[in-house]
Formats: C-alpha cells, structure tokens, sequence
C-alpha cells in the first residue's frame, strides 16, 4: 500500500512537471504582443483587483504605487480603445482611472507647491492619460470639461519648462529624474497633435537642452539630476531609460532612434545564453537594486525588462519586443482563463499593469517608424526549446515505465 501510494505520488508529480514544460515550451512560440482579447482580459483582471485595493496595496510597496496602477490601466484601455469599433468601454475604463489620480489618494505623494502643480511626475502622466482620452473621440463628441482640464494641465507644464533653467523639472521637492520630463514634454507633442499647436517650440527647445545634458558614460538621458542645474548626478539606468524611450519616439523621432540604439546596445543581453534580457546598469558596469528596479538577479531589472517591450514595439523593432514578451509568457508562468488573465498567480497586479501597459504599445503621435536593424534572430528560442525538450523526454519516460508497471501488476480488485 505504502510503495503503490508513494508510485502514484511520483506519477502525479512528474505528469505536472511534464505537461508544465510543454505548457512552456507553446507559450514560448505564441505570439503575445497587441491590443487583442488577452489584453482585455489582463484589463478585466486589473480593474477588479483594482476594486478591491490593489492600489493602495501597491502604495505600500512603492512611493507612486496607486498613482501607477491606475495610470497604466487607464493607458492600456487607451490603447485598445484605438482599435475598437466600440471604444465606449476603453472611454469609460480610462475616464474612471483618470478620476482615481485626480483624487486625494493620486494626489497625496505630491507638493502642490511644485510647477507644475504636484510636480513633473504627476503633471506628465496624467496629461498624457488626458490627451489620450481626447485622441478616442472626435472634435464635436469631446466633453468641453475634458478639453478645458487638458488645455489648463498643458498650459502649466509649458509654463514650467519655459520658466526653467534646466530641461529635467522636479518630481518631488529638491529632486529630479529626466524620466518625469520625458513623459510632461511627450504629452505637449500629444497636445499639439489632438488640439491646435501651440508648443512646438517648448519641446523643440527642450530636445536641444536635453541633449546637452546626456550622461557623458553611455550617451543617454541620466537617471537622476541636479534640480538647479540639470547635470546629470546618476548615469543612465533602465528602469528610467527603458520609460524613457518609450515616450521619446513621440517627442523627436530622430533623437529617440539614436538614444533606443544606444541604449539596446549597452543594457540588452541574454543571461546565461538564454532568452534577452535587460540589465539596469550598462554592460560592464554594477550597482545596486531599488524600488524602481527591483531585485537584479546576474543584474537583470524584471521591471526594466518588461517595460522595454513596449519601448522597442514603438521603434519598429518587433523583433526584440516579441522576443521579450515571449520570454516572459515563458517565465510568468500566467493564468488564463475566458475572462481573465494574470501572472505570477496574480499575486503583484503592478507587474500585470506594466505587461499589458507594455505589450499593447503604439505610437500616439509619431508615425510608424522603420524597423532598426535586429539585434536578436528567431533563433534565439532554440536554447530554450533544448532546456524545455531535455525535462519533458526523461519526464515522459518516467510516465511511460509508471503505466508499464501499472498494467504488468494491476492492483487487486481492479478490472
């Protein structure tokens, strides 16, 4: 009795273990990027674990974690309304996100003495959210209320930049990241493509002093600057940079080409031989993780590297996007369902809000750009096909000799 239950065990074992890697090895070839029903499903996922206090969860994890998850949920349901014939349901989602943000809870983390009001971060982002909402709807449906709000939160974000002696305003009293910047002066350009132009000579000012305050190291954009002066204080890192060129490619099209090729070149790697992955600080150098980061196994930001898809699918480079969302409906081991979708057990929404904020990426503003030169072929699965087949043939053979043994000694009573 005891060797028969200690067999079934094993059998039980090893049968999940082999239908896992084969799991695996399906969701590695299956596509994974766009704004289709897996997207709505992540969406459907968020918005209840929203309802029940995500956001104030991920409050306690991160200074800007209620801000985020409902500004990247709000965002993606901006993105899947751009390709639905119905964007009713994409209208309602991003209005009730944009709600939470202008809410005492969005707002707490943030100085109302800043300028723009609650600073930089707060300013861009949900600008950017507005004017997203706006681009939905034509000119004569658009709610006057909505028009005024984007037109006032453009107005001071201008102010701020031209009032400014460096282009990286701040996000938090005495401290600045050019990230913040990044996404206020993206939200112009978005501004003068959805309303009358009024800014371009802001954010074509602003391109130029950025250019000259580029980490002198890498070439990019730093991470963190000095508040007076706009020198760069920290060297370029991924978890801002990977941000960085995603609202880049919407801002000045040739700027951002040359900074994403710097960037993939120095931060895009494949650990171990395996999948691509992105480290948060260049090749050749190390340093520590943080909240923005996370953990940096063989120096690797998860963050970083999920948010790049998006960054590389807004550049054209469909390869590496495909290739990053893959690996990570390979390593994210998700839960679908008919309704919904989730990863890691749904146990960190914030990470689910990246992924689809990432995998449904598109240009807002900008057109298309061409495809840069690829810096990983189809090939790259091949290893990890190999590590997937190695554990399901002994898996299988094990199966096998357990079925063999059953039908050579069946138990007593049996048929």
């Amino acid at each position: 009795m005891g060797r028969g239950l200690f067999s079934a065990i094993r059998f039980a074992v090893v049968a999940v273990l082999a239908a896992g890697a084969v799991s695996g090895l399906i969701r590695l070839y299956a596509p994974a990027l766009g704004t289709g029903s897996a997207a709505e499903r992540q969406l459907t996922f968020l918005r209840a674990e929203l309802d029940h206090g995500a956001g104030e969860t991920a409050q306690g994890l991160f200074p800007e974690g209620y801000f985020f998850l409902h500004a990247l949920y709000g965002i993606a349901w901006v993105d899947v309304g751009r390709h639905r014939t119905d964007r009713a349901p994409a209208l309602r989602e991003a209005r009730w996100a944009l709600s939470r943000l202008d809410g005492p809870q969005g707002t707490a983390p943030f100085s109302a003495e800043l300028s723009p009001a609650h600073g930089a971060f707060y300013a861009g982002w949900t600008n950017w959210l507005r004017g997203g909402i706006l681009s939905l709807q034509p000119a004569s449906d658009r709610e006057p209320a909505d028009v005024e709000r984007f037109e006032r939160g453009s107005r001071e974000i201008a102010a701020a930049f031209d009032a400014s002696d460096t282009p990286f305003l701040q996000a938090y009293p005495g401290q600045s990241w050019p990230v913040d910047s990044t996404v206020a002066i993206a939200s112009l350009r978005l501004h003068d493509a959805v309303r009358p132009a009024l800014y371009g000579q802001t954010v074509a000012r602003w391109v130029d002093r950025a250019r000259g305050r580029l980490d002198p190291a890498t070439g990019l954009l730093p991470h963190v600057t000095d508040p007076a002066t706009g020198e760069p204080l920290q060297g370029a890192r991924a978890s801002s940079q990977s941000v960085i060129q995603r609202f880049l490619a919407d801002i000045d099209p040739g700027f951002a080409r040359e900074q994403y090729l710097r960037f993939r070149e120095l931060f895009v790697v494949r650990p171990l031989g395996l999948g691509p992955a992105v480290r948060e600080y260049p090749q050749g150098t190390d340093g520590g993780g943080d909240v923005d980061s996370g953990p940096l196994p063989l120096g690797v930001s998860l963050s970083a590297t999920v948010v790049t898809i998006g960054a590389a699918v807004v550049q054209g480079d469909r390869s590496l996007a495909a290739a990053l969302s893959s690996y990570g409906e390979l390593a994210g081991v998700p839960i679908d369902t008919t309704r919904t979708k989730r990863y890691a057990l749904g146990l960190l929404p914030i990470g689910d809000a990246f992924l689809v904020w990432a995998r449904t990426a598109e240009p807002w503003v900008a057109p298309p750009p061409s495809p840069p030169p690829p810096v990983i072929g189809p090939v790259w699965r091949i290893p990890l096909t190999l590590v997937l087949a190695l554990l399901v043939i002994p898996l299988a053979v094990v199966v096998r000799r357990h079925r063999k043994a059953e039908r050579a000694n069946p138990r007593p009573g049996g048929p």
